[in-house]
């Protein structure tokens, strides 16, 4: 029985390696060489919209950032949705101040309960121009030239463009794991939406065209989940023909993140009750990242304690750790996240296992829906 036990042990190392490996060679390896778009001598009117409930701190320090791009026609739209504190008045200044800034109110209805897509939508109907760029207001512009760079993705054919909505650094563990997971998350949507598989985008940072949302009847496939407004309408309406990418650090956006673990968790058992519902093939896909990932390392470590000395094993460990680190190095270089790199191999090993915990409450017990 002793001697079984390595046998099988190295066929489970072999073969999440081998699936590992299709995940970096295929997929995350790709972020090492992010594709110039094509030049595009006119630049489309943009209209930003931006939904709002009690943000009156943050639309005072954010929308002065968006109103001074560096961009030739845009307007920017935010949807006051059923605010309790000065947001309407905050809106009212700005309006005031400059006629690129519009902003329509949603009144609270004691019958009728509704979450962010509803507020979108109105968002989207309001808007004057046919591309969208869409943030929240609690997310910041990296530069002036965030618009500029996610619109030179439009041209004949391409209607989405994805970007990246990063988190501020703030000198805590939460906000280091935080930060992490949202670039291994853009990492690999963003990565699969290269490889022509697009299935997700952030609502903190995304664009498409008005008309492939209404052809599509915007969210009323999934408008009863308090979630889904970027990823599974992104899933339902992109292609590989349609979708672009944009990586630079001058057209990320920045939002504050949780400050405390279990507002984060919350947030994060929110985020999943929509990925079951992707379609089965980009699951079935999905699933094998963080499964053979713990695979790899349960076997990995099985394999040290039976045998401490087995040296091609940690040749095996090796050759993984050195294309992961290749891959967050450049991960981290392009999403602006270079002080990541030195602990993600640790939350690499962490996050599946919090992940499958995650997934587990979700089953066991559903959170109620929420706006946000």
């Amino acid at each position: 029985m002793p001697h079984e036990i390595p046998l099988w042990l190295l066929i489970v190392l072999g073969a999440a390696l081998l699936v590992q490996l299709f995940w970096y060679g295929f997929f995350y390896l790709s972020v090492a060489f992010p594709r110039k778009p094509r030049s595009r001598a006119k630049k489309p009117p943009l209209s930003v919209i931006i939904c709002a409930r009690n943000e009156e701190k943050n639309l005072r320090k954010n929308i002065p950032k968006i109103l001074d791009q560096d961009y030739p026609e845009f307007e920017v739209v935010v949807v006051d949705d059923c605010s309790e504190d000065k947001t309407e008045f905050v809106l009212r200044e700005f309006a005031a101040q400059d006629p690129r800034f519009r902003y329509t109110r949603i009144h609270k209805d004691q019958k009728f309960t509704h979450g962010k897509k509803l507020a979108l939508t109105v968002g989207i109907k309001s808007a004057r121009h046919e591309h969208l760029v869409l943030t929240d207001a609690d997310c910041s512009p990296a530069s002036k030239q965030w618009l500029k760079g996610m619109a030179r993705h439009f041209r004949e054919g391409a209607e989405i463009v994805l970007g990246y909505g990063g988190f501020v650094n703030r000198k805590s563990l939460l906000n280091n794991l935080i930060r992490f997971d949202a670039m291994f998350i853009a990492l690999q949507y963003m990565t699969m939406a290269r490889r022509g598989i697009p299935y997700m985008g952030t609502g903190r940072n995304l664009a498409y065209v008005k008309s492939l949302f209404f052809a599509n009847k915007g969210f009323s496939s999934h408008s009863h989940l308090a979630s889904g407004d970027d990823d599974l309408f992104i899933s339902q309406v992109a292609t590989r023909h349609n979708t672009a990418v944009e990586y630079s650090p001058e057209t990320h956006t920045r939002s504050e993140a949780k400050r405390s673990f279990r507002d984060w968790i919350r947030q994060k058992r929110r985020h999943l009750t929509t990925s079951s519902l992707y379609p089965l093939p980009v699951i079935l896909l999905l699933g094998t990242e963080p499964l053979s990932r713990v695979a790899f390392y349960l076997s990995f470590l099985a394999l040290m304690i039976f045998y401490p000395f087995f040296w091609p094993v940690l040749a095996v460990f090796a050759l993984r750790l050195a294309i992961q680190i290749v891959t967050y190095y450049y991960a981290s270089k392009h999403f602006n996240e270079k002080q990541l790199l030195l602990t993600s191999p640790f939350y690499d090993f962490l996050l599946p296992y919090l992940y499958l915990i995650l997934t587990v409450a979700n089953i066991v017990k559903p959170q109620p829906q929420r706006w946000s």
